[in-house]
């Protein structure tokens, strides 16, 4: 599991810094989080490959959260994509893309399939075989969700040395690492503890973009792997940051050691802070994993 951020920024593109966009990498799958301005330059220069996209998750329809997605879906237009793309985000996506495709003469010449979400309650929305993914209820103005992924179990490790000693097929392989026993030609069983060692732990990331202080939120992402969780302000400015429903750095370290997640790390940024300093020693002074992001960082969870 693996996360490249494509944009930091909140409200404009001040600083240099580019509006909320994420790629999350599951195996070989590739999820789109929120696309705002600009996010497809952002692709471009962290080679994400964009096409790879069968899911994009939207986290409420504010500007500097979507206003980058009819770009990115006309583009795959020109690139004759044909593969399915499914988008999941809050009520008013599909009147938004259908109505602008409709001004500007696009046709898509793939199929889209909106899944509107209940931003009011944590749901499964999504699975694969390697991942699920829940909605996160958020406090801002108007719907809007975070995203909880979490890898599904992993099947157990074969020890290579034992293939070879004991000549296993590979239908053997598959049933031992579905936790069956090896039972050879003469009859002899070997425990599958003896032939494998333990999957890596199912890894979780969330995502939670624009919203104030929840204790609903540090409830459902308890104990994941990396907290992504916006900190527009600091406490320099928390009154501003509680009438527009966003949270300060030192608020969402809170969340974090409430919710005793692994790491922290923290995004959209107001364009009045020209560095990020202060951000991290409140924010750490709190909760110490917490890491500021940076725009083209990639981040192993």
């Amino acid at each position: 599991m693996q996360l490249t951020v494509l944009g930091t920024g909140s409200g404009g593109p001040f600083h240099g810094r580019n509006y909320t966009a994420q790629v999350l990498q599951v195996e070989n799958c590739y999820f789109l989080i929120d696309c705002g301005e600009g996010a497809q330059h952002q692709m471009y220069r962290c080679r994400v490959p964009s096409d790879k996209f069968q899911q994009i998750f939207i986290s409420h329809l504010h500007g500097d959260h979507v206003f980058g997605l009819i770009g990115l879906l006309t583009s795959f237009c020109l690139k004759k994509r044909t593969a399915k793309l499914e988008l999941f985000a809050p009520p008013g996506l599909r009147e938004l893309v259908e109505h602008t495709a409709r001004l500007t003469g696009v046709v898509f010449p793939y199929e889209l399939v909106f899944h509107e979400v209940d931003a009011a309650v944590s749901k499964l929305v999504f699975e694969n075989k390697h991942v699920s993914v829940h909605t996160i209820p958020l406090e801002h103005r108007g719907n809007c969700t975070g995203w909880l992924f979490r890898e599904k179990p992993k099947p157990l490790n074969i020890r290579k040395e034992k293939i070879a000693e004991y000549a296993i097929s590979v239908p053997e392989i598959k049933k031992i690492k579905g936790g069956g026993d090896l039972i050879l030609p003469d009859g002899r069983v070997i425990r599958n503890g003896e032939l494998t060692l333990p999957p890596t732990a199912p890894r979780a990331y969330a995502f939670c973009s624009d919203t104030a202080p929840s204790d609903t939120v540090a409830d459902i992402v308890l104990g994941v792997d990396l907290l992504y969780h916006e900190a527009t302000f600091t406490d320099e400015h928390l009154e501003e940051a509680r009438l527009s429903c966003h949270s300060t750095a030192r608020q969402a370290a809170e969340i974090a050691r409430a919710a005793k997640v692994k790491n922290l790390l923290l995004g959209h940024f107001s364009g009045r802070y020209t560095d990020l300093e202060r951000h991290l020693t409140e924010a750490g002074s709190v909760f110490p994993e917490t890491t500021i992001a940076v725009e083209g960082g990639v981040y192993a969870i």
